[in-house]
């Protein structure tokens, strides 16, 4: 098959979007299909990335370079992301795969929706949306929300697709890398104790809550805990992070990690935010403290909450080290709550989402061939 993928990263966006869709490229191109990216050159567009993973990339020119910015009328919520007007984007991306012949495009963009897709149609073979807000109509063959927990979630999706589309809802179809199904089969269960503690919050992080968790763990009761401090691609004060690292003992920095499988095995606690590290983290059931650094992270935070999955601290912008401080304190006391816990995210992913959802396009691709 060939595939092409429309997704952006950006200092706004942050890089999220773009490396759930790097997962299932990598999967692809390892079982012999040929993959595009189709990227909008924003600063902080992970360009280079994608190339380093041999995957093919056209880079859409940026908003800057275009003489048009007229703006959409009415707007989606998260139309200012895509940078121009989605008919310029939808051009364009036409432009682009009206000579690749792809038999799939992946779309994976909040500033996208049905009148983008439609335009698309009549060069692709099918159309597969990733999504997770549910803000807005599509016109696809699959949509995924990997984010999707309760038992409505069909009904959130019912009058955003037609009829015909497949909905692939839910942890079980959550985009990891290879390694994570490895280790979920591999990985003993753990006993709850706390004495590594892992600090990630995303490609970019513009309201410094890395700080914020290292200022806490600066604190008297936690100075035994070894710490290790990753910092993505688009990281706006990396420096700050250093000195806070440079003034704690038992704490190291890495920069721009492909994978942090490695590192949450050896971790006990991890303090991070939402997004697609929620099911890394499951699948591997290590507990975890999170904070929303995005309002679309808020929902699924909260869920899990509910769920006993996760400590959530709320909003990132309006969180103080007080509250941070009570979090970890009470992993540290619970050993017994950890170990039931990490046992519960550990049955909900299993690691194989990737394999699922390749699998339903694989078997969708079929039918339309035969």
């Amino acid at each position: 098959m060939k595939i092409a993928f429309r997704a952006d990263a950006s200092i706004q966006i942050g890089t999220g979007h773009v490396m759930r869709c790097l997962t299932l490229a990598e999967e692809l191109r390892r079982q012999g299909h040929q993959c595009l990216f189709i990227c909008r050159n924003h600063e902080g567009h992970l360009a280079d990335l994608i190339s380093q993973k041999g995957v093919d990339l056209h880079l859409l020119q940026s908003p800057e370079q275009l003489e048009t910015l007229e703006k959409d009328e009415p707007p989606l919520a998260h139309s200012d992301w895509l940078g121009v007007p989605w008919q310029t984007d939808a051009m364009q991306t036409h432009e682009v795969l009206a000579v690749y012949n792809a038999d799939w495009l992946i779309v994976d963009h909040y500033a996208l929706d049905a009148h983008w897709e439609r335009s698309l149609a009549e060069v692709v073979g099918q159309i597969m949306v990733i999504d997770d807000l549910a803000d807005r109509a599509h016109e696809c063959a699959v949509l995924l929300d990997q984010n999707m927990l309760d038992s409505n979630a069909k009904q959130r999706y019912k009058v955003k697709v037609n009829n015909e589309c497949d909905l692939l809802l839910g942890p079980r179809y959550a985009l990891l890398r290879q390694e994570y199904e490895l280790l979920a089969n591999a990985l003993p269960e753990r006993d709850g104790n706390i004495s590594r503690v892992l600090v990630f919050v995303g490609g970019s992080d513009h309201g410094h809550l890395t700080e914020r968790y290292l200022e806490t763990l600066q604190a008297e009761p936690f100075k035994h805990l070894f710490v290790d401090v990753v910092l993505g691609k688009n990281h706006p004060s990396p420096k700050a992070v250093e000195q806070l690292v440079v003034n704690r003992r038992k704490t190291r920095i890495h920069y721009g990690l492909p994978s942090l499988a490695a590192l949450m095995i050896r971790a006990d606690l991890m303090l991070g935010a939402g997004g697609t590290t929620n099911w890394e983290r499951m699948c591997v059931g290590l507990n975890s403290i999170v904070a929303s650094i995005a309002s679309n992270q808020t929902e699924i935070n909260r869920e899990l909450e509910v769920q006993g999955l996760i400590q959530f601290l709320g909003d990132a912008e309006i969180l103080n080290t007080c509250g941070i401080h009570k979090a970890i304190k009470f992993a540290l006391e619970y050993p017994e709550y950890n170990r039931s816990q990490s046992n519960s995210m550990r049955s909900i992913v299993d690691g194989r989402g990737t394999q699922y959802v390749l699998q339903h396009l694989k078997d969708i691709q079929d039918r339309v061939s035969s």
